[in-house]
């Protein structure tokens, strides 16, 4: 049996404002009515998913519970293909309502990344290698 990682699913507040903020971000169209609990896009053969918190809670038939403040819990990463990138992706995710954490920086380990939160306290690290084309 092979196994493939498929996708990832959030569970947020307000789905109106993460459809906007992430069609925004990775420039996609996300399959979303306006009406339903959950929206879905593809980006690079992962489907990333948006749920209504209320959603889980029912499916599950059991109390959740989410974090406070910034969510430590997971990230999502954009790798680019050269240091010059992070700066400018950094700028722009800026510009459609992220909110900085970390200015792009290098790393002791060769990386220059940075770090921004989505709308509902969700990190984004933007990140770069500096070797050219992604694979």
């Amino acid at each position: 049996m092979e196994l493939r990682f498929g996708g990832l699913g959030i569970f947020v507040k307000d789905l109106k404002t993460l459809v906007e903020f992430y069609g925004n971000v990775f420039s996609v169209n996300i399959d979303w009515d306006g009406n339903d609990p959950y929206a879905q896009f593809e980006h690079a053969g992962i489907r990333f998913m948006m749920y209504e918190r209320k959603e889980l809670a029912q499916y599950l038939g059991t109390e959740i519970s989410y974090p406070n403040g910034i969510n430590g819990t997971f990230e999502l990463a954009i790798d680019l293909p050269d240091f010059a990138d992070v700066d400018k992706e950094f700028e722009r995710v800026l510009h459609y309502g992220a909110r900085p954490v970390v200015y792009p920086r290098n790393e002791p380990w060769g990386m220059r990344t940075s770090y921004v939160l989505d709308p509902e306290d969700n990190l984004i690290e933007i990140g770069s290698w500096g070797k050219g084309k992604l694979e």
